[in-house]
C-alpha cells in the first residue's frame, strides 16, 4: 500500500516536471500562449512533497496499528477457547503447542473467596429449606 501511495506522487511530482522541462501543455494544446515559471512548478512540487510524507506516515502508523491488533490472538467469549492457524483449541493446548508450556489448575484468592460464599449461600438456602419444611423441636402442632 506505501508503495503504491509513493508511486502516485512521484508520477504526480515527474509529471509536474516533465511539464515544466517540456511545456507539455504547449505541445499538447499547440501554440497557445503559457509563460513557464519554474518557481510556481518547484512550489508546487514541495507542496506534493509534503502532502506526501504527511499521507506515508499516516498510513504507516495505520499499517503498523493493524498489524499489532491482529498480532492479538481471538478468544471465545463463551468456552475460552484460542483460535490458533485457523483452529480453535483449548487455551492449554495453544500453551503446550506455541510456548512448549504445561499446564495445571488452581484457583486465585479472588475467585476462592466468591466460591466460598456461594458455597456458604448455598448451605444456608438449604438449611432454610429443610426447616420450613419440618416444623422445629419443640414447636407446638395443631391437629384438627
Amino acid at each position: 500500500m506505501l508503495r503504491v501511495q509513493s508511486l502516485g506522487f512521484l508520477a504526480i511530482i515527474a509529471v509536474s516536471l516533465l511539464n515544466e522541462f517540456f511545456d507539455l501543455r504547449s505541445l499538447i494544446l499547440e501554440n497557445h500562449p503559457y509563460v513557464s515559471e519554474f518557481g510556481a512548478s518547484a512550489l508546487e512540487m514541495l507542496l506534493v512533497l509534503v502532502v506526501w510524507f504527511l499521507v506515508v506516515g499516516a498510513t504507516r502508523r495505520v499499517l503498523q496499528r493493524v498489524h499489532y491488533l491482529e498480532g492479538f490472538p481471538r478468544v471465545c467469549a463463551w468456552c475460552h477457547h484460542i483460535c490458533h492457524k485457523s483452529r480453535w483449541v483449548r487455551l492449554e493446548e495453544f500453551l503446550n503447542r506455541e510456548f512448549d508450556t504445561p499446564t495445571t489448575h488452581g484457583i486465585c484468592p479472588s475467585c476462592a473467596e466468591k466460591q466460598k460464599a456461594a458455597i456458604e449461600e448455598a448451605r444456608k438456602t438449604k438449611n432454610d429449606r429443610s426447616r420450613g419444611a419440618q416444623p422445629a423441636a419443640g414447636a407446638a402442632t395443631t391437629e384438627p
